[in-house]
């Protein structure tokens, strides 16, 4: 390491590091052990730290640093309230059975379409969202051409994961990297929606090795969803016709948001605000009561954690000790960085995972470029591709296992509830040589791009 590395490498250790870090490992374990609610290990560690004064109350609610990151808040809720209001138009049954039908009823087909459809979905709305929408419709698919559901749940879910890997608003880890990095939609387009392409080829490419040759159907079922109409999936024509352009105007405002000087959350906000306004909602609290407050607290929670192990030194210390093993070796750390997430996020969360190493990325780049502070050291040429390791890794190890990622929960709930329960260990037979594959695309990119290329 340089000189001014190792000047900058001092980290007092006293009682208030200890205790944070007590703190902060103890919600990771009963987060991942899920003994405990994570939202209640969230709020209830939060308030330790303020009321053990390892933060102030101005700290957690006011700092941009050390406190809840409301850019992120705001982004998730208030696409929440989109997708409330737009859940009971039908449109994402017809999309479904539209998709069947184009692939004529050809099981391998409907998988792929189903896959591709749920990859891009999950880019511009939540993944969870998206697989909740989708799945139901993939049962009834499935019941009519008699095949075993799991695998097309399976498919789907972690479709959903690469898909959302792809936008600024597509995964909470990408928000929660953007709102951190200063990086706009356009950014997260232009760097990772290239090699998500790529990876979702190689996707569908697997999946035919894996299932195709297993699912045929007879002719006469696959009739039945060739007869099926699509358009009486529409319950609410004129919502549906008002919904789109209001999403239509909300994605074109993401886009633009960089040129507007609007953070996303405000652009979201004001889709979300709008939709409201237009749709004819009388009383919003069942549109409200339905957005995932569990998660949004869960995020609060968390911020104010990591914001207390921050201001210790915890998260400094650990930075330390990655460029120590590095030795300063930029293309090894985005390496590290990259595969340390995707098997991190396999097993752990992601979100509290990213919540860990947005701080830790930027103190490693303090390290770094001691000289450089603000939007210049976040946007450094050479911070860059650490930022995209992290987002790439972080999204896509969620497909490695069964609590991964949210989605992942969400599908394996859904398959108990249909009676076709999914076990940890046969979703990871599926999910980790897909993730792996997956991360081994985006190394040889980031690699290419970056550091042979440097464009």
């Amino acid at each position: 390491m340089t000189q001014e590395v190792a000047a900058t490498s001092q980290v007092v250790m006293g009682m208030p590091f200890w205790i944070a870090t007590a703190i902060f490992l103890l919600a990771y374990g009963l987060i991942v052990s899920e003994k405990i609610h994570k939202t209640i290990v969230a709020i209830f560690g939060a308030a330790l730290m303020i009321v053990l004064k390892i933060v102030t109350q101005e700290d957690a609610f006011n700092s941009l640093e050390l406190g809840i990151d409301w850019n992120v808040i705001f982004l998730l809720v208030s696409m929440m309230i989109i997708i409330n209001i737009m859940k009971p138009t039908g449109v994402f049954e017809y999309i479904a059975i539209k998709s069947a039908k184009v692939a004529k009823g050809k099981p391998f087909m409907i998988m792929a379409i189903f896959s591709v459809v749920t990859a891009v979905v999950s880019a511009f709305l939540d993944n969870v969202t998206t697989v909740l929408l989708i799945a139901p419709v993939t049962l009834l698919i499935c019941q009519a051409l008699e095949l075993d559901v799991v695998p097309f749940l399976i498919t789907e879910s972690l479709a959903s994961n690469i898909g959302g890997t792809a936008t600024l608003i597509g995964d909470p880890p990408n928000i929660m990297i953007a709102s951190k990095a200063q990086l706009d939609f356009m950014a997260f387009v232009y760097h990772l929606t290239p090699v998500i392409i790529l990876v979702l080829i190689a996707y569908v490419i697997s999946i035919k090795f894996i299932f195709g040759k297993k699912m045929h159907v007879r002719e006469e079922l696959r009739q039945r969803v060739m007869a099926m109409n699509e358009n009486e999936a529409i319950k609410d024509p004129v919502l549906l016709k008002k919904s789109l352009v209001v999403l239509a105007v909300t994605i074109t405002g993401f886009v633009f948001h960089g040129m507007l000087h609007f953070e996303p959350a405000t652009i979201a906000l004001f889709g979300a605000g709008l939709l409201l306004l237009v749709s004819g909602t009388k009383e919003p609290h069942h549109i409200l009561a339905e957005a995932e407050w569990a998660t949004l607290f869960f995020f609060m929670g968390l911020f104010m954690i990591i914001g207390g192990v921050v201001k210790v030194g915890l998260i400094k210390w650990m930075s330390i000790k990655v460029l120590e093993v590095t030795q300063g070796n930029l293309l090894g750390t985005s390496m590290i960085v990259m595969w340390f997430s995707a098997f991190a996020s396999a097993f752990i969360d992601n979100i509290p995972y990213v919540a860990t190493m947005n701080p830790l990325i930027i103190d490693m780049a303090k390290q770094l470029w001691p000289n450089f502070s603000g939007i210049q050291l976040l946007h450094h040429p050479d911070l860059m591709p650490m930022w995209w390791s992290l987002a790439l890794g972080a999204c896509l190890g969620g497909n490695g296992t069964a609590i991964g990622a949210s989605a992942n929960v969400i599908v394996v709930g859904m398959a108990e509830k249909m009676g076709r329960p999914i076990s940890f260990k046969k979703f990871m037979l599926y999910g980790m040589p897909l993730m792996i594959e997956s991360v081994i695309i985006c190394t040889a990119y980031v690699w290419l791009r970056y550091y042979v290329l440097k464009i």
